[in-house]
């Protein structure tokens, strides 16, 4: 029934700001912005600006500026560390540059870390979303002995 995800939606706090905090960290570029006055499915009056940005491979990563709403909470219950989004290196080596990019550009990183199938470092965004850059690094056989379990 389900293709793939459309999108993965997050609220920002500037959208412009978030637009090129991803583009410069992470090669995300802009695809798509959208400004309305009122949310399309239900009418109901809020100010938005919805951006869209390439997240490669078909996959779109999303925000939502809410400029007449009070700042975005969390959830005080829910440890930081596990709401995050993983998203897909193609090496190590891809891994260990954007490591050094990010902590260039002034970003906080954590890792790599090893997960014995793959290795990933973490960061927050300018608005307070945890993401994590990993790479897969089973050894030979391993993905095999973990489908008979």
């Amino acid at each position: 029934m389900i293709k793939k995800i459309h999108h993965v939606a997050y609220r920002c706090k500037d959208a412009y700001a978030t637009a090129k905090w991803y583009e410069k960290n992470l090669d995300m570029k802009l695809v798509l912005a959208i400004a309305e006055d009122s949310v399309p499915s239900t009418g109901e009056p809020d100010p938005y600006m919805h951006i869209f940005l390439d997240a490669g491979m078909g996959n779109v990563l999303a925000f939502f500026e809410l400029p007449t709403r009070p700042e975005m909470g969390r959830d005080e219950n829910t440890p930081k560390w596990t709401q995050h989004l993983a998203l897909e290196v193609d090496s190590m080596d891809t891994l260990l540059q954007a490591k050094a990019r990010l902590e260039a550009n002034g970003v906080n990183v954590i890792g790599p870390t090893d997960h014995a199938l793959f290795q990933s470092i973490y960061f927050f965004d300018p608005n307070g979303h945890r993401l994590e850059l990993a790479v897969n690094t089973p050894l030979p056989g391993m993905n095999e002995a973990l489908d008979e379990v």
